[in-house]
């Protein structure tokens, strides 16, 4: 047998790349599953579970892991892998692929903190592969109990292993950090649900509208404006709340968009551009309006498993098309700006 292929990385690179095509969770948790029970376990040992016919046996690998196990044992690429390395990607122009390589990292990320499906070392590692230099981590804040969002004890103890993982990424090569952060529920009244303590702890703060997205247009006005104001908000998250694909499709909030974008810009909030395939949020009308007002922007994955951070170029495609400035895409600067951003 050869050894030249890693089996569990294979599972992990067949998961990746169902998340970034946006297949069904639970096709993806297979092979996440498959890929954690065997993770520790050596080439020789996996070798020997096949031949003896117990790797099947094995809490959670199935007949499809198992032989996708199997042929990466042999030296081959396993057939399930060579069939989604055969149709992926997508085409961008030259201007998009220059964006896609200007970016440094991406300012909205979730674990399985709160809902997103991987721990935070996972989105890390995935994270450092695809070339960041940095990734926020925004799990949701406490009000959000459909998103497990993080209290404030919750959120204290995300912070120390954060730190953790940072002490030991300084002896890595690669300089790589993960930067604290949330993403944080925009109330009725406009008001942050997190305790202000805490928001001030945070490298990187996104305010996202997630209730009530009906609210009348200058009530919702109103809410996003005071929101804005707050010296704690650093990105205004995916603003029109809008789902445009998927059984989950919604209409756009409504809100006076000129206001908002002004304010944004007064106070130094960057506008996401959200690269989610089922938000491609803001609308292209809107985002140009951004542009216009003078705002700054992030580009962001809004990514809930590892996969999904490859789907910057969504965003990156939207930008160009925009005509939104590189010099103002937050994620385009070095650490050292981006955090000196922080309002």
């Amino acid at each position: 047998m050869d050894d030249a292929r890693d089996p569990v990385g294979d599972l992990r690179r067949i998961a990746f790349l169902l998340e970034r095509a946006h297949e069904s969770t639970y096709r993806v948790r297979a092979f996440r599953t498959a890929a954690a029970a065997l993770r520790g376990k050596d080439h020789e040992q996996l070798a020997a579970l096949e031949r003896s016919g117990e790797l099947r046996t094995l809490k959670g690998v199935g007949d499809v892991t198992a032989r996708c196990v199997a042929e990466s044992l042999r030296g081959e690429v396993p057939v399930y892998l060579r069939r989604l390395e055969a149709t992926e990607g997508v085409e961008l122009d030259t201007a998009a692929v220059e964006l896609r390589e200007a970016l440094r990292g991406d300012c909205h990320s979730h674990t399985d903190q709160s809902d997103g499906g991987s721990p935070l070392w996972e989105m890390v590692e995935t994270a450092i592969t695809l070339g960041h230099d940095y990734l926020v981590v925004t799990d949701h804040s406490p009000r959000l109990t459909v998103a497990n969002g993080l209290s404030p004890e919750r959120l204290r103890r995300q912070l120390e292993q954060i730190a953790e993982l940072n002490a030991q990424l300084d002896s890595a090569p690669s300089g790589f950090r993960v930067l604290t952060g949330i993403e944080v529920d925009i109330l009725e009244d406009g008001a942050l649900d997190q305790e202000e303590e805490l928001l001030a702890q945070l490298d990187v703060v996104v305010a996202s509208v997630h209730s009530k997205l009906r609210m009348p247009r200058d009530e919702m006005t109103e809410r996003m404006l005071t929101a804005v104001a707050n010296p704690h908000v650093d990105v205004l998250g995916h603003c029109t709340g809008r789902m445009v694909t998927g059984k989950r499709k919604r209409p756009e909030s409504e809100f006076d968009a000129d206001a908002v974008f002004d304010a944004c810009a007064e106070h130094g909030v960057a506008v996401e551009i959200n690269s989610r395939p089922e938000r491609l949020d803001p609308p292209k009308r809107l985002l140009r309006l951004a542009v216009e007002a003078g705002c700054e922007f992030t580009i962001d994955t809004d990514a809930h498993a590892p996969g999904q951070l490859d789907w910057l170029d969504y965003g990156c495609t939207r930008a160009v098309q925009c005509g939104v400035p590189t010099e103002r895409i937050r994620n385009t600067w070095g650490l050292e700006d981006l955090l000196a951003a922080r309002t």
